[in-house]
């Protein structure tokens, strides 16, 4: 427990205090935001804010793992290793769009292609190393088989252990696709992606140290979790969740700086690493539930348009809808978060009522 407090601390403190020298240098250097033409108008009053600070919580979470483990003298696990690389790996592919963006002065910088290349390479490694690294003899960092709460009877290794790699690969392809992609669409006005991910970690903060508790390893029975490093997940949490928090005071409207692309696709990667890791793959889509319906009001924008070229929402993602509407850029943020803290306590709900059903 300690661990996780010293993460949460030390990430909280460095997003805190290194964002505002991070924004100091973005500035100096010129690199600022490139804000669409076709996009609501009130927001070209943000063109030139710095962008890129999803770099200073990428280092504070990493830099609150690091600590953490120095100061409580513990060895790094390979789930938590392998959930920061696929938010380093992440990061990194939003990072070179986002710089594209500012040396070239436009609204797009990797092609599209390009962008889903660079998120299946990391998603690949990440998922074959992730069914490697057995504890005990069995337990890897992730399973083949579908997770609700935890494991769930369909096993992609229904045909052997190759094709349960494979298929394993491909669906952590698209999880790792969507939820990086999901934070990025709702990564749209100050603060908002920044404080629904710091309730979506606090979460899976709590489900990392409940597991812990009830692990096989260290009480077992009939509803135990087969978590291979629960503890370790939940410093990973802790730590970016205390890095997104510190990191809102300066994101919060009017926003002083911006994720980009390098905090959006990061934070949907740590995410998706952490839904697979602590066997909840499918009560993510609860615990994100925001994300989900943001990324749903694109796909049915796109759906409507195409098939009949009619659009359902004035603008989509459905935060720049309200916009339209009339609706304040800070009430729709405080609004969405609220939202985003009853999905976040429902899948929370759903998770513990599950042990307490199971053990009754």
């Amino acid at each position: 427990m300690k661990s996780v407090l010293i993460a949460a601390v030390v990430g909280l403190v460095i997003g805190l205090l290194g964002t505002p020298a991070y924004i100091k240098y973005l500035v100096r250097l010129g690199y600022g935001q490139f804000i669409r033409d076709d996009g609501p108008t009130s927001h070209h009053t943000k063109r030139g804010t710095p962008t890129m600070g999803g770099t200073v919580i990428i280092a504070a979470t990493l830099t609150a793992y690091a600590v953490a483990h120095l100061a409580t003298l513990t060895t790094p696990t390979v789930s938590g290793l392998l959930v920061l690389f696929l938010m380093a790996g992440l990061g990194l592919v939003g990072f070179l769009d986002d710089y594209i963006k500012i040396s070239r002065q436009r609204s797009l910088g990797l092609r599209s292609k390009q962008k889903l290349a660079g998120q299946a390479l990391v998603a690949i490694i990440f998922a074959v190393l992730a069914l490697n690294f057995p504890s005990d003899g069995h337990r890897t960092p992730a399973s083949t088989s579908i997770s609700f709460v935890r494991d769930t009877a369909l096993d992609l290794a229904f045909a052997g252990p190759l094709l349960g790699m494979a298929l394993f690969v491909v669906w952590a392809n698209l999880m790792i696709s969507s939820w990086s992609n999901g934070v990025n669409l709702t990564d749209g006005l100050d603060g908002l992606a920044t404080g629904v991910s710091t309730m979506v970690f606090a979460a899976y903060v709590l489900i990392g140290i409940w597991q812990t508790n009830q692990n096989c390893q260290i009480t077992p029975g009939p509803k135990c979790y087969e978590v291979r490093d629960s503890r370790d997940l939940a410093v990973v949490a802790a730590g970016a969740m205390g890095a997104c928090f510190g990191f809102l005071w300066w994101n919060a409207a009017p926003a002083k700086i911006f994720m980009g692309d390098t905090g959006s696709l990061a934070l949907g990667g740590a995410l998706a690493g952490l839904s697979i890791t602590t066997r909840t793959e499918l009560l993510m889509v609860i615990l994100g539930g925001l994300f989900v319906t943001i990324t749903l009001s694109v796909v049915i924008q796109v759906a409507s348009f195409k098939s009949t070229g009619k659009r359902v929402f004035r603008m989509a993602p459905l935060q720049h809808h309200f916009e339209l509407l009339g609706w304040q850029e800070v009430t729709i943020v405080i609004r969405f978060w609220i939202i985003a803290g009853l999905f976040a306590a429902l899948g929370l709900g759903v998770f513990y009522a599950e042990w307490v059903v199971g053990s009754g």
